[in-house]
C-alpha cells in the first residue's frame, strides 16, 4: 500500500460500512449504519467528505443512482468498494491479526 493512500481510522470505518451497506451505500445509509454499529454519532458532511477521499484514493467508486419521487427528483450518489479497497482492508486485518497474536495475555 503507497504510504499517501493510507487508511486513517475514520477512513477505515466508514470503508467497513460502505461494504456491510452493500448496493445502497450512499451518504445516509454509510451514516447510519456507522452510528448503528459504533453506537457514536457522525455528521452527514463528515461521511460525505470522507466518502469523497476514499474515492480519490481509490478504494471506492462511485456512480449517480435512479431519480426517485422522495428525494425531490434528485439522484444519489452510491458508492462501491473497489478490488484495491477490499485488498486493503485484508491485510489491515492480518496486520492486526498478527499482532494481537503476539501479545502476551493479561490476567486482569
Amino acid at each position: 500500500m503507497n504510504a499517501n493512500n493510507r487508511l486513517g481510522n475514520l477512513e477505515e470505518m466508514i470503508l467497513l460500512m460502505t461494504i456491510l451497506v452493500q448496493d445502497d451505500a450512499y451518504g445516509i445509509t454509510v451514516r447510519e449504519a456507522y452510528i448503528k454499529q459504533y453506537e457514536q454519532e457522525i455528521s452527514l458532511s463528515a461521511v460525505h467528505t470522507v466518502l469523497r477521499r476514499l474515492e480519490k484514493k481509490g478504494f471506492v467508486e462511485s456512480n449517480m443512482g435512479g431519480a426517485s419521487a422522495a428525494r425531490g427528483g434528485r439522484r444519489k450518489r452510491l458508492y462501491r468498494i473497489t478490488a484495491y479497497g477490499y485488498k486493503t482492508l485484508q491485510q489491515i486485518q492480518e496486520q492486526r491479526l498478527r499482532i494481537w497474536n503476539l501479545l502476551p495475555k493479561l490476567n486482569f
